[in-house]
């Protein structure tokens, strides 16, 4: 049996670089496609989209914002996904109150600054809590994460903090999973810190459920671990083979 394709669902500003460095371990046995959020500024137009291409069966797994879209893909077609990795990521939506509005406050800031100065001058001050404290000296580190971002408009910037704003509620999706599922992050993750994923843990199914964190990690984990990211995604492609195998035999 032939390995199910591989969704990849990039983050906010983010595209095909967060995951290149991983591909030398995931494309050698099966193909890999990342998606492209393009215009959409929902979360749900982001499933729709993705849905729209994807193959009729498959696995997959989103990073950051990706994860929230890959949600919405659990949510409007189930039966599709043989299994899902959410990673640096959340499940609730915006709170209400001030913290809601400090949120909004806190990501609209950030886009004025990418509307006047440009988005590179953006990435510069929002980079800095997205990596762990030891990677901000790593200047290949930095202009691989700033370059990806600088690749992506004001105006896109824009399209997906709305989308993130208007996020749903996960909590439904997570308790109705039925297949192999991975929560990973850098264990210093400041912006989806361990913590909100032993969140999503509780809620997902015991039996399909694993939680993974990458040492030494912020919130770029893929990016800045990929070795140790690979292998903990490569264990749970695995335990998606042997569920769809099972599932195939009875």
């Amino acid at each position: 049996m032939s390995a199910l394709p591989l969704i990849l669902v990039p983050g906010l500003m983010c595209n095909h670089a967060v995951w290149e460095p991983l591909l030398p371990w995931l494309a050698v046995d099966r193909p890999c496609s990342v998606a492209d959020h393009a215009q959409a500024d929902s979360l749900p137009q982001m499933a729709h989209q993705l849905l729209a291409w994807a193959p009729a069966q498959f696995v997959m797994a989103g990073h950051s914002m990706g994860a929230r879209v890959a949600l919405e893909v659990l949510r409007l077609a189930p039966e599709r996904v043989r299994g899902v990795a959410l990673m640096d990521t959340g499940f609730l939506p915006k709170p209400s109150g001030p913290a809601g509005d400090d949120e909004a406050d806190k990501r609209f800031a950030l886009l004025k600054i990418a509307k006047e100065q440009g988005v590179r001058a953006m990435a510069q001050q929002w980079v800095r809590g997205m990596v762990h404290p030891d990677r901000l000296c790593d200047a290949e580190l930095m202009e691989r994460i700033l370059a990806m971002f600088e690749r992506k408009s004001a105006d896109i910037f824009e399209r997906q903090i709305r989308a993130l704003l208007s996020r749903p509620d996960g909590s439904s999706v997570l308790r109705g999973l039925h297949v192999p599922t991975l929560l990973m992050c850098g264990a210093q993750d400041a912006w989806s810190p361990p913590a909100q994923h032993q969140a999503m843990q509780a809620l997902v199914p015991s039996a399909l459920g694993h939680i993974d964190l990458i040492e030494q990690a912020g919130h770029m984990a893929p990016m800045e671990r990929p070795d140790e990211v690979a292998h903990s995604l490569s264990a749970w492609l695995a335990r998606c083979a042997a569920k769809t195998t099972e599932d195939l035999v009875h």
